[in-house]
C-alpha cells in the first residue's frame, strides 16, 4: 500500500496543471519553465537546478548533475518529456536519490499524452536501488 505524502501530491499536482494547460509535444525545458511558474503560484518552496555532487570511493567527481527540482527540501524532482518512461529514466532518477541522499523523488513525465509520474519512497542509505518503493498511485 502507497504511503500518502501531501507534499509529493502538491508537486504531482502543480505538474497536472502544466500538462493540463500545454499538452505534451513540447521539449523539457518548457515543462520545467511551466512547472517553476506553477510551484510558485502554489507557494511548493523549491530550488531549480541544484548541483548535485557524486562521489565514487569518496571522491567527489568532477562531474556535477543538476537536479531539476528541490521541493520542499526533501523530494527530488526530476523531469523528461519523452513518449514513454523507461528502465532508464528510472534508473537514473533512483540514483539521483542515492546520490544526493534523498528519502523522496519524483519522476515527471510530460512527453505522453496524459501526464505519467513515479513517486519513489526509500532510504538513500541502502546500498541498492531496490530498496526504493516505487509508487504510482
Amino acid at each position: 500500500m502507497a504511503r500518502r505524502d501531501p507534499l509529493t501530491y502538491d508537486v504531482i499536482g502543480a505538474a497536472m496543471q502544466v500538462h493540463q494547460r500545454l499538452g505534451h509535444g513540447f521539449l523539457e525545458a518548457v515543462y520545467h519553465e511551466a512547472l517553476t511558474i506553477e510551484l510558485t503560484l502554489r507557494h511548493v518552496p523549491f530550488r531549480q537546478e541544484v548541483h548535485l555532487p557524486i562521489t565514487y570511493r569518496e571522491q567527489i567527481l568532477k562531474t556535477i548533475y543538476r537536479v531539476d527540482f528541490i521541493c520542499y527540501d526533501t523530494i527530488l524532482v526530476e523531469l523528461k518529456a519523452v513518449k514513454k518512461l523507461g528502465n532508464n529514466e528510472i534508473a537514473q532518477t533512483l540514483n539521483y536519490l542515492r546520490a544526493g541522499n534523498f528519502a523522496k523523488g519524483l519522476l515527471l513525465n510530460f512527453g505522453a499524452p496524459s501526464l505519467e509520474y513515479r513517486r519513489f519512497v526509500g532510504d538513500p542509505n541502502k546500498k541498492t536501488t531496490t530498496d526504493f518503493a516505487d509508487y504510482t498511485d
